[in-house]
């Protein structure tokens, strides 16, 4: 088999194909898959949330189902139903849409709190019990759910249990000037998706999974993690800070970036790089610091200048030294 650096890659550039100028994004999807993980891509509409779940699944052969999430959506729209055969006397299992190795959760904060919470199992055991009986999700398994974040009306938040269980948040944002004339350009006859061909397949990718809780993270990187997402918790604009699930979220998305890196190793950057994909929803803002427009990002950055680097010294206590803050 080949490096599973360089399946990755061309994974990541089979995405590409159909989402122009948004390579950090899908590199950032990608590491979630090769977590095992869930993303919630919160957006407004037409920036291609649907396509990076549509492609991420041709491209690695999984099989992919959509769920449509809507106010009179049930669980067992989700979940499936078992369905009584007059034939052999016996309960059959018709599993539902969440029953797929990639599957993409829709609009899903339009639905209401007791379908939304049909996925709390199935993104955590990684099962579904329906009438008592258990049944597992295939492998890989992942979710990518969609939201839009500037439409309230209709809609019902995600709790925070939830947000807690997606190992990570995406914006993709618009592209540039550039870029949509090349995204028309693209279009102009079919949509790319249409002819986008496999480049792996689950077996592959059940592979470099397991590769990456391989990489080598040196305690001192493990307790760097734990004192940003302590930080977290500990600032002043936080209401509440990051979950310990935060910590394993960082802890292995940094072992999924290193490999993109062809690194068997974990360094500080990757931290840096990921805490806030990983960190930002899980952090819920004060009501006086949200009056003054203190965002996540804002609270997570802070924390990253506040806690020392392995072998270095905060950018604050530099300053209070009189030295300059290592880069």
């Amino acid at each position: 088999m080949e490096e599973p650096r360089q399946i990755a890659e061309r994974i990541a550039a089979n995405v590409e194909k159909t989402i122009i100028g948004k390579g950090t994004e899908v590199r950032l999807a990608l590491i979630a898959l090769l977590c095992q993980g869930h993303v919630l891509i919160e957006d407004v509409p037409g920036v291609g949330k649907t396509i990076l779940a549509r492609s991420l699944a041709v491209s690695t052969g999984c099989s992919f189902r959509r769920i449509q999430f809507t106010p009179d959506l049930l669980p067992s729209d989700v979940s499936g139903v078992s369905i009584y055969n007059q034939k052999t006397g016996d309960f059959e299992f018709r599993p539902g849409p969440i029953v797929a190795q990639i599957v993409l959760a829709d609009e899903i904060n339009r639905a209401t709190p007791k379908t939304q919470s049909s996925l709390l199992e199935a993104m955590e055991e990684r099962q579904v019990t329906v009438d008592g009986v258990t049944h597992r999700m295939p492998q890989p398994f992942m979710v990518l759910a969609t939201q839009n974040p500037i439409e309230y009306e209709g809609t019902f938040p995600l709790p925070e249990a939830q947000l807690d269980r997606f190992l990570m948040r995406i914006h993709l944002g618009y592209p540039t000037a550039a870029e949509e004339v090349l995204i028309m350009e693209g279009q102009q006859r079919q949509h790319p998706i249409e002819s986008l061909e496999r480049v792996t397949d689950a077996e592959e990718l059940l592979t470099i999974q397991r590769a990456v809780k391989d990489v080598y993270v040196d305690p001192l990187i493990k307790q760097y993690i734990v004192n940003v997402v302590d930080a977290t918790r500990r600032h002043g604009s936080a209401y509440l800070g990051a979950s310990p699930r935060g910590s394993l979220a960082l802890h292995r998305t940094c072992q999924a970036r290193a490999l993109l890196d062809s690194r068997d190793f974990v360094i500080p950057d990757d931290v840096k790089e990921l805490a806030y994909a990983t960190l930002g929803h899980r952090i819920i803002i004060n009501p006086s610091a949200r009056v003054k427009n203190v965002t996540a990002r804002e609270i997570i950055e802070s924390c990253l200048d506040r806690v020392p680097v392995p072998g270095a010294r905060s950018k604050e206590a530099s300053a209070a030294a009189g030295r300059p803050a290592p880069r």
